[in-house]
Parts: C-alpha cells; sequence; structure tokens
C-alpha cells in the first residue's frame, strides 16, 4: 500500500479510479483540501451481473480474495432462519470440481491464512489472504463456491454441519452469560416478521427441521453472481487477474433479480420490562435498546459520536456516574449498531454482585440527564474524530481490511468509492447534532430493558419486568441423528466449457522480504529494537518490563496487575481524566497491562503525534500518580472480574488446568487476577514497594514499528534513559515443572453446561529450545493447522462432536506447555476425549509423506504473510528480543522445515506428544457426564469442585 503522507488533520479521501469492462472514469471530491490518501480501486461488472472490485497493493507479496454475497438472516423467513449462516459453513466443505475438503486442502498447500468466513444481518463473506502466486487458484476455488457447489450438499452432508452449527451456538450463546440478551433484544425490538427480529445464527429448531430441498432453494435465489461481489486486494497484474475472472465466473449463469429489502421504520408503542434468569451470570446486567437509523443514515454519524461520548473516559457521563460515582456497577457502555435496514441504539452496565437493577438504572438515568445537561464539547467532539481518524488507518493497515472496506460500501451503500463521503460525514458532525440525535432517538422515547439475573436471583431484576421468553435446548443423550458425512454425493456435474478438475499452476514464487530491524542498547540498558515501516501513517510500540507475576508473592497474587492498572490512573501533573484527554487528543491509545512474566506499555498513533506520545509515556513511567481513589475502584473492579470469570466454563478450564499442569503452589499455576483473598490484603503501599523495587530500565526492551525514523525513536527516548533509576533486579528461578507420571482426568462441574470445555495437555519444552519451532512444524497437521488438522476433520468435519478444537505449544523462555483445547456438545464427552486420545496415540505413526509435504508447503508459503502488517512486525520484533533470534529467523526456518523428513516428525511425535503422561481437564455438566470418563482408562476422574 502506498500511502501519500498525512498532512491535515481532517481524514480526506480525494481520488479513486472506477470503471467497467472498457472504459475508465476517474473522480476526484470536490472541496478537498489536499491528496492525503489514495486508494485507488477498479470496478468491472462481468455480464452475469457479478461485480468485481480491484485494488493493487505492490508492498508485500500477498493478496486477499473475497466473495461476499448479499445475503445474511435478513433474507429467510420466520420459521426458516439460519440458512444465510449455515452455508457460510457448507460452502467450505466440498465443490464438484476441488472435491470433499478440497478448499481447506488447497488453502495448506498454498500457504493461505485459512479460508474463512461471516455472516451478519445483510450479507455473507468468504475471504482468504494468500501468497500472490496462488492468486489463479483462489480465483477457479471461489468460482467453484459460486457456481459449481449446491450438487455436492447431501442429506448427510446437512446432517454434520447442523451440529456443527449448533456446537457454535452453544459455545457462543448458550453456555456464556448474558448469551441470550441479543435474542431477547431483538424479539422484542423488532416487530413479528421484521427481517432483524430472529438472531443470525438462526433457531436450532428452524435449523433441525430444514429439508435438503429447503436448502437448496434458499442457495439457488440468493448465492448468484448478480447479488455478489468478488473483492481483490494485493500485489497482482489487473489485467490478468480480470482474465481469470471472466474464465472461472464467466459462465455461471445469472440469477432471478434481487429487489432491495424495504421496511418500515421500528416504532416502539411502549416501553418493554424483562427479565431472564442466566445460568451462567454472577452478577446482574441492565440493557436499553432504543430503535435507530440504518447504515449511512446522516444521523448516524451523530449517534457513533454520542455512543462514544457517554461511555469512553473518565469524564463520559456514564463512567462518571455510574461507575465511579455511585459504584453499582463495574462497567457501563453505549453504542450504536447499524445495519442495511435499521440501527438501534444501547446502553449496557454489568452491575456489582448482589446489587438490584433498579439502582442501576436509577444512576444510569443520572447519567443520561448529565448529558442533556452539559451536552458534549467542541473539545471532546474533536478527540473523538481524531480517534476515528486513527482508527480509520488501522482499518486499512492490511490489504484484507482494504479489501472488506470497499466491498462493504459497494454492497450496502451502493458505492465502492463511497469511503470519500463516509470519512467527511463523520468529520462534518457538530455539536449541535450529538445534542440533536439524542433528543430525537433517546430522550423520552420507548425502550427495550431488559434484567439479566443470576440463577435465584430474580428480585434484583428492574421492578415489574415480566419474564422473557427464551428457548433454551434441551441435551439429551442420543438424541442426535447419526449419519455419515463421508458419503459421496451422486449428480449429473454442471456443464462447463472448460475442465474445471485441473487446478490452476501456481503463478512465479514470492520471495520473503525480511524487514530491516535495527538494534540498540541504551546506556540505562534499554534494549531498542526497530523497523521503520511507512506504509500507514501510523506508529505502535510497546515497552515491555520483565517480571510481571513472577516477582509476587504467592499470598498477595494480584500486586502487578492492580498496578499497571493504576500506572493508566493520571500522573503526577495530570489528573485521570486530564491524562485521558491529552492521549485522545493525539488519536492515540497508551495502555498499561500485566501478565505473567512482565508489565508493559503498549501505544499506537498518527505518525505525526509520536513525539508527544512518547512524552506521555515518559510521565506515566516515571510519574505515576498513587491516586487513593482511583486503587479503590480498581480494586472493587478486579474483584468483580474474579467473580465474572467464575461465570466463564472457559475462563474456569483456563485457571483449572494451569493448576493442574503446574502444580497448585507453582507460581505459574496462579490466575494473575489474583483471588479474592489475595486482592481483599492488597494495599496502594505493595504497589509502590513493587514499582519502587522492581520497574527498571534493565529488564525492558522497546519495540516500535511505523512511519518514524531511527533517530526519531532514539530521541523521544532520552529522557528515560537520562532519568530512570537503575535497580538490580533478579527475576527468581521458577520451579521444575513435572510431567504427570501417568494420565488422569479431572472434572469440574458446572450444572447443566450445553457443552463441555476439554483442555488436555502437559508441560512441555520452552520457546528458546532447539526444537521449539520443529515442534510447531509437528503440531500443524495435528491442531494447529486450522481445518487441515486432523483434530478439527476427525471431531469436528467427521463427528459434528465441536465447533472448533485446536493443539499448540506455547511457551516463554522459563516454560513451556502442549496443549488440546475445545467446546463439544455436553452428551458426547466421553466420546470425544476418547476420540483425542486415539488421535494423540497413533499420530506419529500414522505421519505420512503426504501430512509432511502438505506441511511444508504451507509452512514455507505461509511466509509471504508473516510480516504484512505493523502488528506482525511487532510480533516479530517480540520474538527476536524474548527468544534471542536473530533478524533473519522467518529465512532460517524455512531451512529447517526443508531439511525435515519422516522420520525426523516421528521421533518428533514419540519425543514431544505423551498421551500416556497426560492431564484430561473437562469442565462441565457432572450430573450426565461424569461417570462415563472412567472408561478412558485413566482410573476414577477426580472432581475438582
Amino acid at each position: 500500500m502506498n500511502l501519500v503522507k498525512f498532512l491535515a488533520s481532517a481524514i480526506v479521501v480525494i481520488a479513486f479510479i472506477s470503471c467497467n469492462n472498457d472504459s475508465q472514469e476517474t473522480q476526484t471530491g470536490k472541496n478537498s483540501f489536499t491528496t492525503e490518501i489514495s486508494i485507488p480501486f477498479e470496478k468491472h461488472t462481468l455480464d452475469n451481473g457479478l461485480t468485481v472490485l480491484f485494488h493493487e497493493d505492490k508492498s508485500d507479496p500477498v493478496v486477499a480474495v473475497a466473495l461476499t454475497a448479499h445475503v445474511g438472516s435478513a433474507r429467510e423467513k420466520e420459521g426458516k432462519t439460519g440458512f444465510a449462516h449455515l452455508f457460510e459453513h457448507l460452502l467450505f466443505l466440498e465443490s464438484e470440481n476441488l472435491g470433499k475438503g478440497g478448499l481447506d486442502a488447497m488453502s495448506a498447500r498454498i500457504g493461505g491464512a485459512g479460508a474463512n468466513g461471516s455472516t451478519s444481518r445483510d450479507v455473507t463473506n468468504y475471504y482468504q489472504t494468500v501468497p500472490k502466486d496462488a492468486l489463479e487458484k483462489m480465483i477457479w476455488a471461489e468460482a467453484d463456491k459460486l457456481g459449481y457447489f449446491i450438487n455436492t450438499v447431501t442429506d448427510p452432508v446437512l446432517a454434520k454441519e447442523k451440529q456443527v452449527v449448533k456446537n457454535e451456538k452453544r459455545q457462543s450463546v448458550d453456555n456464556n452469560a448474558y448469551g441470550h440478551e441479543s435474542y431477547v433484544v431483538g424479539k422484542n425490538l423488532y416487530p413479528e416478521g421484521h427481517p432483524y427480529n430472529w438472531q443470525v445464527i438462526g433457531s436450532l429448531d428452524d435449523l433441525q427441521n430444514a429439508s435438503l430441498q429447503d436448502v437448496k432453494d434458499f442457495y439457488n435465489d440468493w448465492y448468484t453472481p448478480n447479488n455478489a461481489v468478488l473483492t481483490i486486494a494485493g500485489d497482482f497484474d489487473k489485467d490478468q487477474a480480470l482474465k481469470w475472472v471472466e474464465k472461472y465466473f464467466g459462465e455461471i449463469k445469472r440469477g432471478k433479480e434481487v429487489e432491495k429489502t424495504k421496511v418500515a421504520p421500528v416504532q416502539l408503542v411502549s416501553n418493554k420490562n424483562l427479565y431472564y434468569e442466566d445460568n451462567f451470570a454472577q452478577t446482574p446486567r441492565l440493557g436499553m435498546t432504543w430503535p435507530t437509523v440504518p447504515n449511512y443514515h446522516k444521523d448516524s454519524y451523530a449517534l457513533k459520536v454520542l455512543g462514544t461520548y457517554l461511555s469512553n473516559g473518565k469524564k463520559a457521563p456514564l463512567n462518571e456516574v455510574v461507575v465511579e460515582g455511585d459504584q453499582v456497577a463495574d462497567q457501563a457502555y453505549a453504542y450504536n449498531y447499524t445495519s442495511e435496514l435499521a440501527g438501534q441504539f444501547s446502553v449496557v452496565a454489568r452491575a456489582y454482585d448482589g446489587v438490584d437493577l433498579d439502582s442501576v438504572l436509577t444512576s444510569v438515568t443520572k447519567a443520561m440527564a448529565l448529558f442533556e445537561k452539559n451536552g458534549i464539547s467542541q473539545n471532546d467532539l474533536d478527540r473523538i474524530k481524531t480517534g476515528e481518524e486513527t482508527d480509520f488507518y488501522q482499518g486499512l493497515s492490511s490489504v484484507l481490511g482494504k479489501g472488506f472496506q470497499l466491498t462493504q460500501y459497494q454492497i450496502l451503500a451502493g458505492d465502492a468509492g463511497f469511503l470519500t463521503k463516509d470519512v467527511k460525514n463523520m468529520q462534518a458532525v457538530t455539536v449541535e447534532d450529538v445534542k440533536n440525535v439524542y433528543k430525537k432517538y433517546i430522550k423520552g422515547q420507548h425502550y427495550v430493558m431488559t434484567s439479566f439475573v443470576p440463577k435465584g436471583s430474580t428480585a434484583l431484576a428492574v421492578t415489574d419486568a415480566q419474564m422473557a421468553q427464551v428457548i433454551e435446548e434441551q441435551i439429551v443423550e442420543g438424541a442426535e441423528e447419526s449419519f455419515d458425512a463421508s458419503i459421496a454425493a451422486e449428480y449429473e456435474p454442471t456443464p462447463s466449457s472448460f475442465d474445471r478438475t485441473i487446478e490452476p499452476a501456481y503463478g512465479s514464487t514470492p520471495t520473503l522480504a525480511i524487514p530491516k530491524v535495527y538494534r540498540e542498547e541504551l546506556s540505562s540498558g534499554i534494549k531498542v529494537l526497530g523497523i521503520e515501516d511507512n506504509e500507514v501513517p501510523l506508529v505502535q510500540l510497546q515497552l515491555e518490563i520483565k517480571g510481571g507475576m513472577l516477582l509476587e508473592s504467592t499470598d498477595k497474587i494480584g500486586v502487578s496487575g492492580m498496578l499497571a492498572d493504576l500506572m493508566n490512573k493520571g500522573t503526577v501533573t495530570k489528573t485521570p481524566a486530564e491524562l485521558e484527554d491529552a492521549i485522545d487528543q493525539l488519536g492515540a491509545s497508551i495502555n498499561v497491562r500485566s501478565s505473567n512474566q512482565s508489565i508493559s506499555v503498549s501505544a499506537s498513533s498518527l505518525s505525526r503525534n509520536y513525539e508527544e506520545v512518547m512524552k506521555l509515556v515518559n510521565e506515566i513511567l516515571l510519574e505515576p500518580r498513587w491516586d487513593e481513589v482511583e486503587f479503590d475502584l480498581i480494586k472493587q473492579q478486579t474483584l468483580s472480574q474474579i467473580q465474572q470469570q467464575k461465570a466463564s466454563p472457559r475462563a474456569i478450564a483456563g485457571n483449572q488446568f494451569d493448576k493442574l499442569v503446574y502444580g497448585k503452589d507453582h507460581i505459574l499455576a496462579q490466575n494473575n487476577l489474583g483471588t479474592a483473598e489475595s486482592v481483599e490484603k492488597i494495599t496502594i503501599e505493595d504497589l509502590k514497594s513493587y514499582y519502587n523495587n522492581y520497574i527498571t530500565p534493565q529488564l525492558t526492551s522497546f519495540k516500535v514499528v511505523g512511519d518514524i525514523t531511527k533517530g526519531d525513536v532514539t530521541s523521544s527516548l532520552q529522557t528515560l534513559n537520562e532519568k530512570w533509576a537503575k535497580k538490580d533486579v533478579h527475576i527468581p528461578e521458577i520451579a521444575p515443572i513435572q510431567t504427570p507420571v501417568s494420565s488422569k482426568v479431572y472434572f469440574y462441574d458446572v450444572p447443566n453446561a450445553k457443552q463441555s470445555i476439554l483442555s488436555f495437555g502437559h508441560p512441555s519444552i520452552p520457546s528458546t529450545h532447539q526444537d521449539y519451532y520443529k515442534v510447531e512444524v509437528l503440531n500443524y497437521r495435528l491442531g494447529g493447522g486450522g481445518f487441515a488438522s486432523q483434530l478439527t476433520q476427525e471431531l469436528r468435519e467427521g463427528k459434528g462432536y465441536t465447533y472448533g478444537i485446536r493443539s499448540g505449544y506455547s511457551g516463554s523462555p522459563i516454560a513451556g506447555v502442549f496443549n488440546i483445547s475445545s467446546g463439544v456438545r455436553s452428551n458426547v464427552t466421553y466420546e470425544s476425549t476418547a476420540l483425542v486420545k486415539e488421535i494423540l496415540s497413533n499420530y506419529g505413526a500414522n505421519f505420512t509423506q503426504e501430512d509432511l509435504e502438505i506441511t511444508k508447503s504451507y509452512m514455507i508459503k505461509s511466509s509471504a504473510r508473516a510480516f504484512e502488517s505493523q502488528g506482525a512486525k511487532l510480533r516479530m520484533l517480540s520474538n527476536i528480543e524474548e527468544d534471542q533470534l536473530p533478524a533473519d529467523y522467518a529465512l532460517r526456518r524455512q531451512e529447517v522445515v526443508k531439511t525435515l523428513n519422516l522420520e525426523d516428525i516421528k521421533n518428533l511425535a514419540q519425543e514431544y506428544i505423551h498421551p500416556e503422561q497426560m492431564i484430561y481437564l473437562i469442565v462441565g455438566d457432572k450430573a450426565t457426564q461424569l461417570d462415563k470418563l472412567e472408561k478412558l482408562g485413566f482410573g476414577k476422574p477426580i472432581l475438582l469442585n
């Protein structure tokens, strides 16, 4: 991406190219200030109606390909919901010429980022970023999905994918606190028959009852060239690409004419007050939602600003009143959510344990009254706009991001070049506009109010709330239909003018370009690593201080985390509100965070504001405020976070697995938030002691990537280098981590869980071990390669047990762990665990030469994508610093992959995968699942709670 340097404060995009097959037209925005950034694109329309968008970007040897259909849940009918999302899944499975699993297999061979998709109310996206030599292959594959797919869908395939979708709903909705909130709001905000009355994922009953013909009819109506956009962005030849598009897509038949959906604006005739007892919620949550306007409506911009202003920062009314003033909730925020046909504005407040939602409603009402009285200042409006500017550039930092932006504008705004007007509309928002949308859509208007409360705590709901109607799935043993998704479909192949079964050849192989890294160690001990990158006018940085939880006492875990939080809350010369305002005025973000092994300051900003951002970083590090009021609030919020983790089966699994793999008293076994008991004991003096004893430049690294020179970086660090006092700090060596002598099964009971969370593993090697990268290669075909991995193919694609499963080696220089994690349907907990055990036991022995070749192809070719974004380059610097790697480690790793043979892989599997010395942890419903697990042969399961 070759972006012209940013010159003025407003975002203006003034030039793009729009063209059809035989003409080009250049358009220039009127009243533009200067050419700050240009995002050229070409638009082509094939005879069958397919819209094709090209954006050329030679900065990295990659190309993003996205096929987007203008069909989401809004195209469905009551009683036949969830079809659009179902097709997001189905289109990856098979097509006539790729065969079963063909797209996923091809993605692995070509080194793609992994074929992926998403579904919204209005569109369905299929996308992937690949090395540029695979572009023709991707065009061939996407055309096969659009025109040569539906014959391959059979009853067994449909039955299996229904199970996968059900598992996705269990994972994202049924097994989560407040997971049903969106359903309750949708059913009550939008009238019956409105396309947004149902959820994108649909009704499980509708899906279960859907016939094969129902599904095929839906596909034939909506997945057609004249209802789709193909977007290609990256390093490619546009003329050649157009020829390929015409070849592979051109003979796909045009579908029926698609008319724009029209609905009346939503109008509530009264307030709706509803409650729901949530099986997973630990604390109550209040929600209020008002109907607003669709995407790109003139009022949508001011509504977005209103949501941001009410939510973000110390002076935000919701924070000032609800969180800090009345202290009835640990979080309160507002946002405007827009779609093609309608929009909604929501206010959400999550109360502290035991706080009734009437008091939260009173507090929220006070916050809104405060806004009504004071409005928004020009200064606050300007800082929000500057933040939007930074977000805009960050969205354009990858070819896929730019491609998505063009596609969304084409489909939802009717013009891929709408970016210019979109940005100008946001910049044009005035103080009066924000006040006016509040009066028009919020003040005195009817709303839907929800009280989500823990089981048995209906007294905490807002007074007079009526019980919301939610259909909860009952998981019954053996209720799911059996299927064999491997059965080949029988059909007459769709005619074509050429042989589509022949996969196109690769183009010219791209060479891996390693970003140039500069390194320096300052006299204070700070290690500096940087990469100059002027693709976008942004800078990202991370200042990392080693230590973190490793330097804490096990009876007061949580000190480093609370210290990091407190360092965000002002400096000696700036109150918390003044510090936030200074950051926001620069369109920047600065965050201090803690982890098990470090405390870090991360920042991103427009490059023109880098120097001022670094002055604030210096203040935060060298001049903490030690605000007692903020400390008390952080303590209260930390205790609430610990309480919230009890509501999440995944958080429970993570915390319990650490205790099992390291040993319950090991420092790395601790939750770095702490426990309720340890946090209660922590005082602000403990934070000061940690800061004075352990925050030192000698344990610090500074990594920076962006549109900034090495000289400017060195100059910006002068204050830290001179004023930050050195301290001799010794990080204790961790206790040895013992591999289990034999496998054991552990169970944590979450009554009525719709899914069981599996977390299996054992200790492994640290990231600095000579074999660490080799075991990452080993893991690719096991569970690290997404749909190319055996675990996914067996448990999701073969059995329909799960929505997703992964395995991986995670390590730092001091410790490493091998882990497999998944959420599976509750009533196949034993079957899933037994299958994982079987796969692990046979992985090395069954690993084939074909597996090795696919692995090598992916690991080598995917490196073309390794350093596309600033975030990827920053991770590269972290790898170099943390693991003491050379700057060209990516090239060296390619050589490692090339030299691996089949015997090497089998030896690695034998040495680093130990299914008979493994921790098998299950978090799920004890009443129905515990006893069956004894059949695994590892003894009686050990109950942890």
